[in-house]
């Protein structure tokens, strides 16, 4: 459990970093969402081929997988659609509806087990998620993407649980990255911004740090129960809030703060309790 809780916060920590680039590229208008999520999949799997052995190429005939690659689609592209013009703390906290749709398909379809206290701290999360969308109480109506985007990502985070025993966390990646980048392709090749050296750097390190993020996330499920690794998602909300203080000088309003510790609250009680 201490390996999968040391993989899982360098997992959350990377994923910011590269939706960090991929803001940086779509709020300056340099590039579209559908850009920076179909060059995160092109890139990063350019990067992991040599390390993958052919065997993991008679994974691209499960539709499972197909289906794995749909929910990664679904979820970059909206959250770089929610960060275009959204703060990342204010998409984050959006974003771990994640956790709470992860903990209820684990235990529905996966038959993981669950408890009544962890599923109140689950419910008292949903409520901090809540305070920061505000839906129709002056939230803004963007960060319903990054609610869009926290339910497809809670649905590959189960997924990433239900197919671990296919392959190895490199072979699942690469398969993975390799459909959502067919997926997306022609979008992305519709809106190819103007390649400068700026522009290159972000969108490799926008595709490096996702694609590094997650592929620990999956050595981290491969050791523990999906329904005790969710909560630790919420480590995302602590390197958002601090890259986008560092990055734009943004930090989140009062409502938001009490949302966040909430959210946080939750999320840490919950991985601290014993079952």
């Amino acid at each position: 459990m201490l390996q999968a809780v040391i993989l899982m916060f360098v997992a959350m920590s990377m994923i910011p970093a590269g939706d960090l680039c991929g803001k940086l590229l779509t709020s300056s208008g340099i590039a579209t969402p559908a850009f920076v999520a179909s060059s995160r999949f092109v890139v990063g799997s350019l990067l992991l081929l040599p390390f993958v052995p052919r065997r993991a190429y008679l994974l691209l005939k499960n539709w499972r997988m197909w289906l794995r690659a749909l929910f990664l689609v679904g979820g970059i592209f909206s959250v770089q659609t929610a960060l275009k013009t959204e703060p990342m703390a204010d998409v984050f906290a959006a974003f771990f509806i994640g956790p709470i749709i992860s903990y209820v398909l684990s235990a529905l379809f996966l038959r993981e087990p669950t408890t009544w206290l962890r599923s109140l701290l689950m419910a008292v999360g949903f409520a901090g998620v809540i305070l920061v969308v505000r839906p129709g109480f002056g939230g803004s109506i963007n960060l319903l993407w990054a609610v869009l985007a926290g339910s497809f990502y809670g649905a590959f985070l189960t997924t990433g649980r239900w197919l671990a025993h296919l392959g190895s966390p490199l072979e699942l990646s690469l398969i993975q990255l390799l459909l959502a980048a067919a997926a997306m392709l022609p979008l992305g090749l519709a809106n190819l911004p103007e390649l400068t050296p700026s522009t290159t750097a972000l969108t490799v390190g926008s595709a490096v740090f996702s694609m590094l993020g997650n592929l620990i996330l999956l050595f981290a499920y491969n050791k523990v129960a999906a329904t005790k690794l969710a909560p630790m998602v919420y480590f995302q909300l602590i390197a958002a809030v601090g890259l986008g203080w560092a990055a734009f000088g943004q930090l989140p309003d009062m409502l938001t703060w009490l949302g966040l510790l909430v959210v946080v609250s939750a999320g840490l009680g919950s991985a601290l309790l014993r079952r």
